[in-house]
Formats: structure tokens, C-alpha cells, sequence
């Protein structure tokens, strides 16, 4: 008979039962314990040593092609925006204007300048102050002690990352082994077409979690993703990495998705029905597909709540055949099929943020399809341990 959970574990319990899992092998690694995602103690730990030193994704550097193109973030309780500048380079400020703390930029769009919509304080594209109002009588008040704090931005294979952390290593260093598999579908390419900001009731670990494993597709998303995905073509790397990890996976060459476009004249073999599925730690996960690569970006917001950002991006041969009425209706079955399959994640993610509340909540056993859960235990008990 299964004794029943005794009641709530200190902080440092928790964290103790994250190690001894991470440090077994995978065949007796044991799922988190549930307080995990609802120990206020975890909550902080994760403010202070992962999201004010990780690297975040916003988005695609094809979402602000042209100068002045911005998009909206945060990092933990940061408000950033991302622009791209008239030089063309892609460059991330505090989007809290200097004067009196008031968030500027909302959402995305274009702009020559940021404008402050409480004094009209008035900043280039490149952080620097340039009007602020009625503030000669203000003695020794500087324009040029104003600027907008910058924020570290890398753009690597198409993907805009931002961290707060001035010892960051290199996107670029930490990503290394993972490279060639993304470098061979050209994903700076891609073309996005649709994005998302939604709010779940659940954590931020269990959708990362859910994301990283294929063991739920036949069940949780048998009318969408489920039967194009034979299991048995699953891989994984040979070694856990400290800053990623991901699966690799075949589709049926007769999927409506995720099989390379006639046209496409780099893929060769298998690869033009392969796709590559990392997880870049902490919160940023897609699917890199020969046709399209779809992603998800969370931020928390506190234990019971995620922010989450979605995106959807094509290849350009696929986007360079729809035209008119044609390309509407594809796009229109597009972003509906890519709702009933977050639809799908956002049942099943709710409901285990839902059941880790109960009583009689506890840690199950790992399948060999959850290795990436594995890697991800491994990789939370070394930023929080």
C-alpha cells in the first residue's frame, strides 16, 4: 500500500529530491516532486539565479526586419524592448522611460523614436535621450545622463536571445554542439506568420516539461500531431548538455506538416521529413521542421501562472508559393492547427498544475521518451542547488 505524502517539504527538500533524480540514471530517475512547482522558496530561487542570468528568446530577428521594427519583452519584472536600429543592427534597451518610471513601448510595431506617452520624454533607437520638456530650471540636468540602460542581445541562427547577465557566456559558445543540426535548415530564412501572447494557469517547468517529451503525442494530441510521429524514431543526444538539449524525429512522408517543399534544395535523405526539437534552458523550445518552425517562449509569472509567447514561422519556399486567396486560406488552416494543438498542451499542462495541489500528489517513474526531462532536472538542480 502506497503511504500518502506527509505534507509540505522545506525548500531545501525539494531541492534534494531534484538532485538525487537528476543524479540517477535514467532508468530509475523518478519525475519532480510536485511542491517543485508551487514552493514559493523554488519561485525565488528561480528569479535569482535563471531568469536574471539565462538567456530569454522574444522572438525571431525576422519579426523586426526593417528599422525602426520593434517587439516587446521581459525579463522577469524588466519590461525590454528589442529594435532594430536605422544602421540596421539589432539592439535591446529598458523599456521604462528615466523620468518617472513609466513603461513606453507596448506590443510591437514601428517607430523612428520612443516616446514616453507620460511627459513625452523622447529616446532614439539607440537609447539615447533626446527631448525631455520644461527641464531647463532643473540644475545640472543632462540629457546625456539619461540614456536608456542597454540589455545584452545576441542573435543566433535567426533567433533573438536577451539576458540580463554581463558574464553570460556566448549564445553561440553555449549552443555549439547544437549548431549543425540547426545550420542545415537555413532557419534565418524562414519567414514568420503568425504570434501569440497567451496566460496559462499552470508553471512554467510543467509546459517546458511537456514541450521537451514525445510520450504524450499519441494520447494528449492524437487529433493533431499523434499520428504522424512514429515513436520509434526518436533520438536523443549522446550526452546531456549543460545549456540545451533536444530530440530528433521522423514524419511520415505524408504528413500535411513537417516534410520539406519540393523546391527546398538543401535537405537531402532523410532530413526532408526530420525535425530537430531543442530546448534551449530555460524557456525557450520549438520545433525546427524542413517546412516550418514553430515556438514557445515562457516567462512566470509567479508559481500558478506562465506567459506565454508563441511563434510561427515558414520556409521561404513554402511561403513564396501562396499568394492571394490561396495563401489566406493556407495561413488560415495553419494558425487553426497550431490552436488546436496549443489547446491540446494547455488541457493537459493545467491539469497536472491542478493535480500537483492534491494531497495525495507524488513523483512517478521516467520513461526512456522523457529523457529531455531528465536533462532539464539536471539542468534546474545545478542553477538551484
Amino acid at each position: 500500500m502506497t503511504t500518502p505524502p506527509s505534507g509540505p517539504l522545506p525548500t531545501s527538500e525539494i531541492l534534494a529530491q531534484l538532485r538525487a533524480s537528476a543524479d540517477a540514471p535514467l532508468n530509475r530517475a523518478m519525475s519532480s516532486h510536485p511542491q517543485l512547482y508551487r514552493d514559493p522558496g523554488i519561485a525565488a530561487l528561480e528569479d535569482a539565479k535563471i531568469w536574471s542570468q539565462d538567456w530569454l528568446c522574444p522572438g525571431f530577428a525576422a519579426d523586426i526586419p526593417n528599422p525602426g521594427d520593434y517587439i516587446t519583452f521581459s525579463i522577469g519584472p524588466d519590461p525590454i524592448f528589442i529594435a532594430r536600429g536605422q544602421d540596421g543592427e539589432i539592439r535591446a534597451f529598458s523599456n521604462i522611460c528615466r523620468h518617472r518610471m513609466m513603461v513606453m513601448l507596448q506590443g510591437s510595431g514601428n517607430a523612428s523614436k520612443v516616446v514616453c506617452p507620460y511627459h513625452a520624454w523622447t529616446y532614439d533607437l539607440d537609447g539615447k535621450l533626446r527631448g525631455a520638456g520644461h527641464m531647463e530650471r532643473s540644475t545640472g540636468f543632462n540629457k546625456d545622463d539619461h540614456c536608456l540602460p542597454e540589455i545584452r542581445v545576441e542573435v543566433w541562427h535567426g533567433w533573438i536571445y536577451v539576458t540580463l547577465n554581463p558574464d553570460a557566456p556566448s549564445v553561440a559558445d553555449s549552443l555549439m554542439a547544437l549548431e549543425p543540426l540547426v545550420a542545415q535548415f537555413k532557419l534565418g530564412d524562414y519567414i514568420p506568420v503568425a504570434s501569440q501572447d497567451h496566460v496559462w494557469d499552470t508553471n512554467w517547468k510543467l509546459l517546458a516539461e511537456n514541450f521537451m517529451e514525445s510520450y504524450h503525442l499519441p494520447t494528449a494530441h492524437k487529433a493533431t500531431l499523434g499520428g504522424w510521429l512514429p515513436l520509434d524514431t526518436v533520438e536523443f543526444p549522446d550526452r546531456p548538455h549543460a545549456a540545451f538539449t533536444h530530440q530528433i524525429f521522423e514524419k511520415l512522408p505524408d504528413s500535411t506538416y513537417g516534410v520539406a517543399h519540393r523546391d527546398n534544395d538543401h535537405l537531402v535523405g532523410r532530413w526532408r521529413h526530420t525535425s530537430v526539437m531543442p530546448t534551449v534552458f530555460p524557456s525557450h523550445m520549438y520545433v525546427l521542421a524542413p517546412d516550418h518552425c514553430w515556438y514557445l517562449s515562457l516567462r512566470p509569472q509567479g508559481a500558478g501562472q506562465v506567459h506565454v509567447r508563441f511563434g510561427v514561422a515558414i520556409a521561404p519556399e513554402v511561403h513564396s508559393e501562396l499568394q492571394g486567396p490561396e495563401r489566406d486560406a493556407w495561413m488560415a488552416e495553419l494558425n487553426q492547427f497550431f490552436d488546436h494543438v496549443n489547446e491540446e498542451d494547455r488541457l493537459v499542462v493545467e491539469g497536472i498544475y491542478a493535480g500537483s495541489g492534491a494531497g495525495l500528489a507524488a513523483a512517478g517513474r521516467l520513461s526512456w521518451l522523457e529523457r529531455e526531462i531528465h536533462d532539464f532536472q539536471k539542468y534546474l538542480s545545478g542553477r538551484l542547488g
